[in-house]
């Protein structure tokens, strides 16, 4: 009776066992981006992260190896019908995927899936670049910089100077004291397609100089470039002068050391690159070399504006389950707390996109620490103003190409093949017409 009483218990309880359902399995989705290198490690901890934080959601993180691949294999993924459900898109894609319709507008998510997300929040400089006309957010801000000065200030010593130089006319007279120090490069700069956005673009917005009409492209898509008659030509020219007399140099990989190599090394003594580059700057310069950012310089009598935000959004795309989507908004909105923000500032150089993850990092003394001091400027740069200004960015279309035009235009200027305003001028009629094609695709389309 005993052993027939156990046997029916036994049984029972396997049958329930049985009955009582499983636990889920995770909703996985796939999210694309173009960060390789360092930077792609810290993309992954970040989706380590998450998939650690719960137990319904994992994101499967793949690196596609550049910007420019990850949209285009994003493009071949959504045309084969299997497109990732999160995408990076660098900043100059945004109108591109904006005219798509293929994307899943970020407010919409977030509200769809319960989440209520002060989008006033992100800074306005930021806000506005990946914002429609009527600030509705179609993106999250991910990875965001801006360009600075970066100076060394052992060299700078000296030359009798304590300061960075804050116009270019000051900058120019530092590159000539430091060359007659004995510096063979006080400044390091590169012409290359992916490199020229501290050139032309970070200029033309800290002097509120227009790149294009139509406020840039935000008015319309028959918006044509200007920059060959701004102060872009004079800055072009100088420093076409610096280059020739020997106080800037070209820096790339072509030459063997590319300008932020050549900077941390301390083989060049000044250069404008990312605040993206301020970590990797810090784990690779001479321990014993002491040396700090500061804003973009501007010509004399020029009221300072604010620069652009560079770096990329995630889009999420159409295509996907109601559950994807779900796992989509909380995977965002994991990364949007300020604890994440401070994790990604530190192990990065990126700035924190929101105001309570910008304070978090304060209250925790991120930027009184050495290696983290000086990003703040950063923030600083694209505040000087309240947005409305001038141009919050640059909303054209296929302006990856234009950047290769301005590249070419460059090249020539400095291998002495045309003069500054006759290869700028030619710049702009290509660009001009990579803009046409475009209005041509979109016809009859209105900007969000």
């Amino acid at each position: 009776m005993r052993t027939t009483l156990f046997s029916a218990i036994s049984t029972l309880a396997f049958a329930c066992l049985l009955a009582t359902p499983a636990a889920a399995d995770p909703v996985k989705i796939d999210f694309w981006y173009g960060n390789s290198g360092d930077i792609s490690k810290r993309v992954q901890e970040v989706c380590q992260h998450f998939n650690d934080s719960q137990k319904d959601a994992q994101v499967v993180c793949t690196s596609q190896g550049s910007y420019y691949a990850a949209v285009q294999n994003t493009i071949a993924a959504f045309r084969g019908g299997k497109p990732p459900t999160i995408v990076q898109v660098f900043d100059v894609g945004t109108l591109d995927l904006m005219l798509s319709d293929a994307y899943y507008p970020a407010n919409k998510l977030m509200a769809d899936n319960g989440y209520k997300v002060d989008w006033n929040n992100y800074f306005p400089g930021i806000r506005a670049y990946y914002a429609s006309s009527k600030g509705d957010m179609f993106s999250f801000p991910f990875n965001s910089s801006t360009a600075l000065l970066y100076w060394n200030k052992d060299a700078f010593q000296k030359i009798g100077k304590t300061e960075a130089p804050k116009t270019w006319e000051e900058a120019a007279a530092d590159m000539k004291a430091l060359k007659g120090a004995g510096y063979d490069c006080p400044f390091a700069f590169d012409i290359s397609e992916d490199e020229s956005w501290q050139l032309m673009e970070q200029f033309s917005a800290v002097h509120g100089e227009p790149i294009a009409t139509k406020n840039n492209g935000f008015g319309g898509l028959d918006a044509e470039l200007t920059f060959n008659k701004t102060k872009f030509v004079k800055f072009a020219t100088d420093l076409k002068n610096w280059y020739d007399q020997g106080l800037a140099k070209i820096k790339s990989p072509k030459t063997g050391e590319d300008y932020v190599a050549a900077f941390a090394s301390g083989h060049c003594q000044m250069t404008l690159t990312s605040v993206g580059d301020h970590g990797n700057i810090g784990r690779t310069a001479d321990p014993n070399m002491h040396w700090d950012v500061a804003m973009l310089p501007v010509y004399e009598g020029t009221k300072r504006h604010n620069s652009f935000v560079g770096g990329a959004s995630l889009w999420v795309l159409k295509g996907h389950s109601p559950q994807e989507y779900k796992a989509a908004a909380a995977f965002l909105n994991f990364i949007s707390q300020p604890e994440q923000a401070l994790f990604w500032s530190t192990v990065t150089g990126y700035i924190p996109v929101t105001k309570t993850g910008f304070e978090y990092m304060k209250s925790h003394g991120f930027y009184d620490k050495p290696p983290y001091k000086g990003r703040e400027t950063a923030i600083a740069e694209l505040n000087v103003e309240p947005v409305g200004s001038g141009p919050g960015g640059i909303r054209l279309g296929n302006f990856l190409q234009i950047r290769g035009e301005l590249s070419n235009g460059l090249q020539e200027i400095f291998a002495n093949k045309k003069d500054v305003q006759q290869a700028l001028d030619e710049t702009v009629q290509r660009g001009n017409a990579i803009l046409r094609r475009f209005e041509a695709t979109y016809k009859g389309k209105q900007l969000p």
